[in-house]
């Protein structure tokens, strides 16, 4: 932790990321009452999605105090914020009561709730070993491709019938486009660029 984490006017930034996510987290729940997304055709809240998740990596890359900001967040901590994904037990239940087709609630629900066990397993586990850091680049690199298939999944399923992916253009699935995924997925990138950023200090037989 560096010097300039102590100073008030960096206090100050840091807390105005926070309001800007609690804003934001406000106009998503916003959203999803009103059924906005229920009212634009597909693909429109991919395009949505895609957007906020290039804002994400965008704000990261080039804003000095978002950047400080999620450097300063623990791996670990980047990693749980995915346990987030045990919503697939919700997309089972879902799709138990014929309110999400099974082509999806099953293989994106299955894999989020794989996602999230095995991210409570890989927090327990250094990444500052050799293969402590294989571990979590493979863990990242199924998260990342797991949360990828959901959201094509999703897109083709809407195309081909958009009635039956209605529920995720409600309240509470509706957050998922608009708020969850995004971070999810530009989470996973800054776990690379975090990986990558210090291979050297994955060659340690054991954790610092």
């Amino acid at each position: 932790m560096s010097d300039e984490d102590f100073q008030p006017a960096a206090k100050g930034r840091y807390r105005g990321i926070l309001w800007v996510g609690v804003a934001w987290f406000a106009l998503a729940l916003a959203v999803g009452a009103t059924q906005l997304l229920a009212r634009i055709p597909v693909p429109a809240p991919q395009v949505v999605l895609a957007g906020l998740t290039v804002a994400l990596l965008a704000a990261y890359a080039k804003s000095t105090t978002v950047h400080s900001w999620v450097q300063r967040l623990p791996l670990r901590a980047l990693v749980l914020f995915h346990v987030t994904r045990l919503v697939g037990f919700y997309f089972l239940y879902l799709c138990s009561r014929g309110e999400l087709p099974a082509a999806f609630a099953v293989p994106g629900g299955c894999g989020d709730i794989a996602v999230a066990v095995s991210a409570l397993v890989l927090a327990g586990i250094s990444s500052d070993t050799r293969a402590g850091h294989r571990v979590y680049l493979a863990w990242n690199i199924f998260g990342l491709m797991d949360i990828l298939f959901v959201v094509v999944n999703a897109a083709r399923l809407g195309f081909a019938d958009p009635h039956s992916m209605a529920v995720l253009t409600r309240l509470p699935l509706s957050l998922l486009p608009t708020f969850l995924v995004p971070l999810i997925i530009a989470g996973h990138i800054v776990v690379f660029a975090r990986l990558r950023a210090a291979p050297d200090a994955a060659v340690t037989p054991t954790s610092r």
